[in-house]
């Protein structure tokens, strides 16, 4: 049971006229999204069977639905394009890299076609048509994708996740979702009440949510335990996880794979790669990256894309190996087919492992060919599958736990980022405040009131946590909480004021203006 999980934070800056942070989206959908809903197409076109489960986070939707960033991308796109065209004439007499440039410059062209063209910059669109004929479950996560256990005091506020995040996925893909991804597999004991409430029928947890309850779960993380209330809990198998996710012994760290860190942002000189870099000053990384992994070494060897194509074939087909293997051991010990499911980012496909999609494909044709040929291997299915053709789950309710650093949340809350929840808690109060204070607004008020939903949650993203303890764009991380705390605090204090700024409201709203239907009142005391 392959689950991707595709979310970047709501990032959205019409206030300049470029914005260096946009470029994660921009990264994301070429070298992401776009190469997976090719591969779904061509599955398709081929008839080749296997199914698999995606989320799409709200803040992710929004953002691929947004029109000015859909224009930014499609510039975007156009300046590769150009430094392309440029590099293909600097590389021309290069055996080594000319042909890697030239990959580049076919490979963002392809992108603006099928973006432009082919989809008409409507990528929701036909992930809801593979939807719909049934090749990927489509599932959603909490709106801004909060780390839950730090809210689990304070559930007026996960229910409020919960509920915008359901409104929206219905929105885009014309149905509720029947599942939930826990951000960062961030579950507390309870959260299912929430989940039964909404409709939601699985979630998926981190293995020792399920390996280090009160009692055992019988099958391991090899079938699903169902909670008390009856909502079904997938258990993350880690040996699938280390295959990929592992540094040391994970499939993207083959010598032959590109190597990300390396680009030509960096290495050519300012006077050439200026127009191509942000604000023509700060070196950045431009997609453009000519050299294999190499090994731990700064010798690195030059990108050959064959090269690459035959290891993912091999790897392919030595997971499905080690599926087949880890199957027939645990057949005999439980009552259930066994199910193993394994969890992604779906980023990690194609942008930080540059050939993840080619593999992902390579596993769903190798399990194709084994299921004509009759042989026994291994079925890619959904959860909605799996559910509909076994039963007689476990009952057993999951214990706090996380993915991440030793699994129980640190990475999310420690002595670098514990500032941000002060506010964010204090925030929830007074938007309940709010709601009792002012129940059934229209205009002016209404406006105000909603904005000041929109804000709460977008403080709540636990993007910003993650980035501050990582050490990475900290400065940019703890501005947008700060913002957004500052946005909502701004509108309290003016309802109180009685005095709202028309200008000022305007102007938060077309910056953040994710979740167009939100209605301030789920925010009312339940």
């Amino acid at each position: 049971m392959l689950v991707l999980h595709a979310h970047l934070p709501f990032v959205r800056h019409p206030e300049y006229e470029s914005f260096l942070e946009e470029m994660w989206l921009f990264e994301a959908i070429s070298e992401t999204y776009l190469p997976m809903l090719r591969m779904l197409d061509r599955l398709e076109g081929d008839d080749v069977s296997g199914s698999f489960c995606m989320s799409f986070s709200p803040t992710l939707v929004s953002m691929l639905n947004d029109d000015l960033l859909r224009q930014r991308y499609v510039q975007h796109l156009d300046r590769l394009i150009e430094l392309g065209t440029k590099e293909r004439e600097r590389t021309a007499s290069d055996p080594d890299f000319a042909p890697v440039a030239a990959m580049y410059l076919d490979l963002y062209t392809q992108c603006r076609s099928d973006f432009v063209e082919k989809y008409e910059q409507d990528l929701i669109a036909r992930f809801r048509h593979h939807t719909e004929t049934g090749r990927i479950q489509a599932i959603t996560t909490l709106a801004t994708h909060p780390f839950a256990p730090v809210y689990q005091n304070c559930e007026d506020t996960v229910r409020v996740q919960i509920q915008v995040a359901m409104h929206e996925h219905a929105a885009a893909f014309g149905s509720r979702p029947k599942g939930f991804w826990l951000p960062e597999c961030g579950y507390y004991p309870g959260i299912e009440r929430l989940f039964d409430e909404a409709g939601v029928h699985f979630f998926f947890v981190a293995a020792h949510g399920l390996l280090f309850g009160q009692e055992p779960a019988e099958a391991g993380v090899y079938a699903p335990v169902q909670c008390s209330n009856g909502v079904l809990a997938f258990g993350r198998d880690m040996a699938s996880a280390n295959a990929v996710w592992s540094e040391s012994e994970g499939y993207p760290g083959d010598p032959d794979y590109r190597e990300f860190y390396r680009d030509i942002g960096h290495d050519l000189p300012l006077e050439y790669i200026g127009p191509y870099i942000h604000l023509e000053t700060e070196r950045i990384n431009t997609g453009y990256k000519y050299y294999a992994i190499t090994g731990r070494t700064d010798q690195k060897r030059p990108y050959v894309a064959e090269r690459a194509r035959s290891k993912v074939l091999s790897h392919a087909e030595n997971f499905l190996f080690k599926q087949v293997r880890q199957c027939r051991v645990v057949s005999p010990l439980i009552d259930n087919v066994p199910v193993i499911v394994c969890p992604y980012d779906a980023e990690l496909f194609g942008h930080w492992w540059f050939e993840g999609v080619q593999w992902l494909e390579a596993l769903f044709r190798r399990a194709h060919q084994a299921a004509i040929a009759d042989e026994d291997w291994v079925e890619f299915l959904t959860p909605r599958q799996y559910a509909q053709t076994h039963n007689g789950f476990q009952v057993l309710d999951p214990v706090l736990s996380s993915w991440g650093n030793k699994g129980y949340g640190e990475v999310w809350l420690d002595g670098s980022n514990d500032w941000i929840y002060r506010h964010t808690h204090k925030a929830v109060e007074r938007m309940i405040d709010l709601v009792e204070r002012y129940p059934n607004e229209t205009g002016l008020k209404k406006r105000a009131l909603n904005q000041a939903a929109r804000e709460v949650l977008l403080s709540q993203a636990s993007d910003w946590p993650f980035i501050i303890r990582s050490g990475t764009t900290v400065s940019y991380a703890e501005s947008r909480v700060k913002e957004h705390i500052s946005n909502f605090t701004h509108i309290y204090d003016s309802l109180s004021g009685g005095m709202i700024s028309t200008e000022w409201l305007t102007k938060v709203e077309r910056r953040n203006n994710c979740f167009p239907d939100i209605d301030y009142r789920l925010f009312a005391r339940s």
